[in-house]
């Protein structure tokens, strides 16, 4: 029988090169954009270019609206949002002269309270 991490077989990871080094848990539990597909498509049930698709269409999705200054909220995980800064004159930290710093727009994650609670056990 397969050893099953938090939803991940240990022996199927192992199969496909995953380093077999240090803690087994640690190097399981790190999702990147690869790893989403992935779990979509085996969840899913569908092809890996299906997934692709859906993944990359809400990330862009969710990059379109935060460019047009908008929020995405996804219930109880998280919401991301822009946060708009004045621009300002500061002080090059070696010269000491006086720089400007233009205004800017910034992304920001916030983590929902279903998020938190989950992270916390």
């Amino acid at each position: 029988m397969a050893t099953v991490v938090r939803g991940w077989n240990i022996r199927k990871l192992m199969a496909r090169g995953r380093p077999r080094s240090g803690n087994i848990e640690s190097q399981v539990l790190k999702m990147n954009k690869n790893g989403l597909i992935e779990a979509l498509r085996e969840a899913g049930g569908i092809s890996k270019s299906e997934a692709r698709k859906t993944v990359e269409l809400f990330f862009d999705s969710m990059a379109d609206a935060l460019a047009k200054g908008g929020r995405v909220e996804i219930r109880g995980l998280c919401s991301f949002f822009v946060k708009e800064y004045k621009g300002y004159t500061g002080r090059n930290p070696k010269s000491g002269k006086p720089v400007t710093v233009k205004a800017k727009r910034l992304p920001f994650f916030k983590s929902g309270l279903d998020l938190k609670t989950r992270v916390d056990r």
